[in-house]
């Protein structure tokens, strides 16, 4: 299927600057306009050959699904991620490396000819084109790495000590080409995460921030951005509201920042979000009683609707990080925590279906329990229709429709 190019008269960069500084100033001044009570309806879509795609309810919460799968390759149409992508709308997918479940290197990578030729089966069974994303920070946050084939990489820690931006740029601009190349289209970096903590076992232990200074890392990060959207590969920020501070690892369990977290660590979305180079924004599993003294960042509609979209201006989309890490999964049901992360403002569940038990049917799951809670009107159809318009929005930004 070939797709629309979404075109307009006010570049797509431009255009996101200045949204950035006037939501910048209504932030500064106090002053946001209040929001329609009513939603506004989706109007139909059509891809550039006149199709027009299905507008229900049920494409809407899919479209809000992002999944982790397993296999190589697509051998036929009954292939499990090929009938939730069917059944169930999905608007995503994550690759992985390494099967966690199985202690296996066998999950979804290669080599790069086996990634393109699966990510191109895997679109042609969607209507709406996937976002198809990755964890690709360098270093040792790799899942393409050199032994499948692909270029070496260095990590954000590496980059932010030679603090050399041209630098930055080159290494960024080498990992956009290899995302492009295999058909990637959204990278889920560059760690914004201030390295305030040099103990911190996921962030400074894995060498995932740019620096302790937070101007420096908001510096690293733009080039490391423009460099992607020069391949018209999207970035996604991560992890919000900061997870440098923290002496815990949330893959594992509740981490407790509220005596370590400072607002210093929000200063590089600040400026990212200013200058218009903010496409989506992962959530941190961590907690801040400090913001919200009942549920973690990825739950709190204080810390994502108030702080995030109020606060910082961001109306772009959200994404949670993997719901199924120990930080969430030990501590809420299913219902509850996917109640409460559509009603903090999250527009993209992460799935990865990677953290030890893989759920064959974990979309399913996901889908039917968003639509229960629309249907016993928990959660109202005007925010699934919030979520699924700034999916579109950040799809027409890739051009993916």
């Amino acid at each position: 299927m070939t797709h629309k190019m979404f075109k307009s008269a006010l570049g797509r960069r431009e255009f996101l600057r200045l949204a950035g500084q006037s939501t910048a100033t209504m932030a500064l001044t106090g002053y946001f306009p209040s929001l329609p009570s009513s939603p506004i309806i989706s109007p139909p879509l059509h891809d550039s050959e006149g199709f027009m795609y299905e507008n229900s309810l049920d494409v809407k919460i899919g479209q809000m699904l992002l999944v982790g799968f397993r296999g190589l390759k697509i051998n036929h149409h009954n292939n499990p991620i090929v009938q939730d992508i069917r059944d169930y709308h999905l608007g995503g997918i994550l690759l992985f490396n390494y099967d966690v479940a199985q202690q296996s290197p066998v999950r979804n990578i290669q080599s790069p000819p086996q990634v393109k030729a699966l990510i191109q089966a895997l679109q042609s069974y969607s209507k709406i084109p996937l976002l198809v994303t990755i964890d690709y920070e360098g270093g040792k946050v790799n899942r393409l790495s050199e032994q499948y084939g692909f270029p070496p990489t260095v990590s954000h820690q590496y980059l932010g000590h030679q603090n050399d931006l041209a630098l930055t740029r080159h290494a960024a601009h080498q990992m956009a080409k290899t995302l492009k190349e295999v058909g990637i289209n959204l990278n889920y970096a560059p760690v914004v995460d201030v390295n305030t903590n040099p103990n911190n076992p996921i962030v400074a232990g894995k060498e995932r921030s740019f620096s302790a200074d937070p101007y420096q890392v908001a510096k690293h990060a733009l080039e490391f951005i423009r460099s992607h959207h020069q391949e018209n590969i999207l970035c996604t920020l991560k992890h919000f509201p900061g997870h440098g501070s923290s002496r815990a690892d949330s893959h594992l369990g509740m981490v407790d920042v509220t005596d370590t977290w400072s607002r210093d660590e929000l200063i590089p979305y600040q400026q990212i979000i200013q200058a218009g180079e903010a496409d989506a924004i992962m959530t941190a599993h961590v907690f801040n009683r400090s913001l919200d003294p009942q549920y973690p960042a990825t739950l709190s509609k204080p810390t994502i609707t108030g702080l995030l979209r109020g606060e910082l201006g961001f109306n772009q989309v959200v994404f949670s990080d993997d719901m199924q890490m120990k930080a969430i999964a030990n501590h809420y049901g299913l219902e509850t925590a996917v109640q409460k992360v559509i009603e903090a403002g999250v527009d993209i569940l992460v799935v990865g279906n990677n953290t030890g038990n893989f759920v064959p049917d974990i979309a399913k799951q996901m889908f039917t329990t968003i639509k229960n809670l629309v249907q016993n009107g928990t959660i109202s159809e005007a925010r699934i229709e919030e979520s699924y318009q700034r999916i579109l929005r950040l799809k027409h930004q890739v051009k993916v429709i």
